[in-house]
């Protein structure tokens, strides 16, 4: 019963998605500095509103002006106006609602992703979970959770043949998954 529960909290896509942290202040007006985690800072400061998450509620605030500063985007927010209410603003996480970001066909949310089982392209068999998404490199790194620990596939259709609703499927080589942890 447990598993067919998973299941179904999988499919249940979570309605706003983290897309960066405020990490400074710009200036003394309440302008806040921040870290983007879209696909680029130019996704963020395209957001109409952003939202907090506070005591298990999540709370708009409208952004006022924003900017791309080098890899970093600079935002003015509807009622914070002063560099006392942005320096409190330190260090928190913002929240975009799902259809205010652009997704191409046939990309998906990490959000979405994570969680998911990993299975044989060709024979189905259950290889593991997708436990994190390494998003540093020219290319994104699945970090795939097996029996015998965690393994880095690389997001190429070499590797990650589909997506579907239920699980990644991919085509492994010798040596993929073999090991642990210190192929992590």
């Amino acid at each position: 019963m447990a598993s067919a529960r998973r299941r179904k909290d999988r499919m249940e896509k979570k309605q706003y998605l983290e897309c960066g942290r405020i990490i400074n202040i710009h200036g003394f007006r309440g302008t806040v500095k921040l870290e983007s985690w879209c696909d680029s800072p130019d996704v963020l400061a395209d957001l109409p509103t952003v939202w907090l998450l506070e005591k298990g509620e999540y709370r708009p605030l409208a952004v006022v002006r924003a900017s791309v500063f080098r890899q970093f985007v600079l935002m003015d927010l509807a009622g914070v106006d002063s560099e006392e209410k942005a320096n409190a603003l330190r260090n928190v996480v913002l929240y975009a609602a799902r259809q205010d970001l652009p997704l191409a066909q046939g990309d998906h949310f990490i959000a979405d992703l994570l969680g998911m089982e990993v299975r044989d392209a060709d024979s189905g068999e259950h290889l593991g979970v997708l436990a994190d998404v390494n998003t540093r490199g020219a290319r994104d790194l699945y970090i795939v959770r097996t029996e015998s620990g965690e393994h880095m596939v690389p997001a190429v259709p070499e590797f990650v043949v589909r997506i579907g609703e239920e699980a990644i499927y991919i085509r492994t080589i010798p040596g993929l998954l073999d090991g642990g942890a210190e192929n992590v």
